[in-house]
C-alpha cells in the first residue's frame, strides 16, 4: 500500500515549460528565503492559483465545492478555509439567501 506522499509523486507529471526569466530569478528568491529550490517555489505557486482559480469558479456557481475539492485534492473544510483567507464567498450570496428565505415563507402562506 502507497503512503499519500508516494501517490502523490506518482500522480504528478513531468511538463517542460519555459518561465520568463524575470520569474525565475524572482523563484530563486523565494527558494532561498524559504529554504527550498526553485521547482518547488514554482509548484507551490501553481498550487495557490489552481486554488484561487478553483475556488472562484466555486464563488460563481460554476463548479461544486465537491468538484473542487476533489480537483485540489483537499477536503471541502479546506476550501471553506482558503475563501475565508482569501475573502471569497461560497454557496449563496446575501441577496440570494434573503430571497430564499421571502419565497419559502410565501410557499409556507400558501400551504395553510
Amino acid at each position: 500500500m502507497l503512503s499519500k506522499a508516494e501517490e502523490k509523486v506518482m500522480k504528478s507529471r513531468v511538463v517542460p515549460l519555459r518561465i520568463p526569466e524575470h520569474l525565475d530569478e524572482l523563484a530563486a528568491l523565494n527558494a532561498q528565503e524559504e529554504h527550498t529550490d526553485k521547482a518547488t517555489a514554482f509548484r507551490q505557486w501553481m498550487h495557490r492559483g489552481a486554488a484561487h482559480y478553483v475556488l472562484r469558479l466555486v464563488a460563481e456557481g460554476r463548479i461544486s465545492i465537491g468538484r473542487a475539492a476533489e480537483l485540489l485534492n483537499v477536503t471541502v473544510y479546506d476550501l471553506h478555509h482558503q475563501a475565508e483567507m482569501l475573502g471569497l464567498e461560497l454557496g449563496a450570496s446575501a441577496e440570494q439567501r434573503k430571497r430564499s428565505r421571502a419565497l419559502a415563507a410565501a410557499e409556507a402562506k400558501k400551504g395553510r
